[in-house]
């Protein structure tokens, strides 16, 4: 008996039994995908479901891309070591020159690149001791909302309490770390919302590190995400991120971007960094940049360049396969304008999504940017906050996501509570695909909402074609805050 053959009960008891209970994606996908081909996922069953996961971001261009799946073909056949730790090799090369034909002009002619462990959390912790070392400074700024992966300093510059909570000390960072407001509209920690939220932000961090009594040491770096994406796909404000900039630089404080999941085009712009127009003095990458195989870079300006040999290594950085499958995808996003695609698509949803508000009571905000989008899903007979937003609804959003693969739709939760629906399909999703995720994801929603009322709301069953025109019976948000 074949694995492509067997019932996919028995492989699922199997990975029960024998599989951590740390398992996440398997307890909400109960799954055994079989074939993938761009974004359809066929399982033992031969069912077929579109994949609007992505892994978590990870393939820009589907599943098995032809362009990828030649680039490994070649690379195998043509005799290449695919293990030489982190000895120059010509795909090495080849993939170095294309990451940095990506990279905005004033930020490539001064980079150095550093290839890390093959995920992005070591990336990040990579990062971290670059500025610290460079610097010789220990403490981070990091921000609400934030996620950077699961080893000790980068699980201390993330922001979910639920996992920091078992691990004593929460992670370790070499030294405090001082977390400040990510703006959040909806949201908003301060309780204004739109720009006037951002504007607090940027004001409170200003003046928390200029206060004497303040209790902030100047730290070695700020890491911040262009986009939230495991906080639930919320987009920095470019006014915002530019400030970030500003008030870093005026201290002498390195400014980390992580474009672990925004990177290679899903936001709109190659990186999410860029709308901004903001150049930082590291980047952390990896997800797409390896086409699909595990593959984690920083890129930094050559001013932080003092390590020593060694100062950062790993058995797993000279991966020739991902390197050469990066390399082709790197160029294939460029080529097809895919950033510009993920641009068009990604708003044609955006306004989709956001015209169902009226007719779906539990979509409290639609948000994102390009192919990262976030439905946040609410209770909509909940009490109202200080900004006019609801309740966070995570059983209702629990219960979508199962209608969701119930209709052969896969998608992830995130957000606050994982409380918000997450949309990240593969940069190359057809419009056909994109009207039927949306048709999915519209239907699940309200058979979600109408299991627990005696009444659905009227026409909002298959209202993927609503009019954006507004509810009157819906709260009115307070002035400034998030509508």
């Amino acid at each position: 008996m074949t694995v492509a053959t067997e019932s996919a009960d028995s492989i699922l008891g199997r990975q029960r039994a024998r599989e951590s209970s740390a398992r996440t994606y398997a307890r909400s996908f109960p799954i055994v995908p079989a074939r993938a081909h761009g974004m359809t996922i066929v399982g033992t069953d031969g069912r077929r479901y579109l994949d609007c996961l992505s892994g978590a971001g990870t393939l820009a261009l589907g599943h098995n891309h032809p362009v990828v799946r030649d680039a490994l073909r070649r690379t195998l056949d043509s005799g290449a070591p695919l293990h030489v730790l982190d000895l120059a090799t010509p795909e090495k090369d080849d993939f170095t020159d294309a990451l940095f034909e990506t990279l905005p002009g004033e930020f490539a002619d001064r980079a150095r690149v550093h290839f890390c462990g093959p995920a992005g959390t070591d990336a990040v912790e990579a990062a971290l001791k670059l500025t610290q070392t460079a610097t010789g400074r220990r403490g981070l700024l990091a921000f609400t909302g934030a996620y950077h992966g699961m080893t000790a300093g980068a699980l201390a510059a993330s922001g979910s309490v639920a996992v920091k909570e078992p691990v004593p000390g929460g992670g370790a960072a070499g030294g405090e770390v001082t977390r400040l407001p990510y703006p959040y509209a909806y949201r908003c920690p301060f309780g204004v919302g739109g720009e006037r939220g951002a504007e607090l932000a940027a004001t409170y961090t200003e003046r928390l590190l200029d206060d004497p009594s303040g209790g902030v040491v100047r730290p070695a770096a700020m890491i911040v995400e262009a986009v939230q994406g495991e906080g639930g796909a919320v987009p920095a404000p470019d006014g915002w991120l530019r400030e970030m900039r500003r008030i870093t630089r005026e201290r002498d404080i390195p400014l980390i971007v992580d474009e672990v999941q925004t990177g290679v085009g899903r936001t709109g712009a190659y990186w999410a960094v860029e709308h901004s127009g903001v150049v930082p003095d590291v980047m952390v990458m990896s997800k797409a940049i390896g086409g699909g195989l595990p593959l984690a870079v920083i890129v930094y300006d050559r001013e932080y360049d003092g390590w020593l040999p060694g100062a950062h290594t790993g058995t797993f950085r000279g991966n020739t396969l991902a390197m050469a499958a990066g390399a082709a995808t790197l160029r294939y996003v460029t080529r097809e304008g895919l950033a510009e695609r993920a641009a068009t698509v990604g708003a044609r949803m955006t306004a989709r999504l956001e015209g169902l508000r009226s007719q779906l009571p539990p979509i409290g905000d639609v948000r994102g940017r390009g192919l990262m989008i976030g439905v946040e899903i609410v209770d909509p007979e909940g009490p109202l906050d200080a900004c006019g937003s609801l309740p966070v609804a995570p059983e209702l959003a629990a219960r979508i996501q199962e209608g969701c693969l119930e209709r052969g739709l896969v998608l992830e939760l995130g957000g606050r509570f994982a409380s918000t629906v997450r949309l990240l399909p593969p940069l190359v999703i057809t419009d056909e695909e994109a009207e039927s995720v949306l048709e999915r994801l519209a239907e699940a929603i309200a058979e979600a909402w109408a299991s627990g009322q005696a009444k659905l709301p009227a026409r909002a069953t298959g209202a993927a074609h609503a009019s954006t025109s507004s509810d009157e019976s819906r709260p009115t948000p307070v002035a400034g805050c998030a509508a």
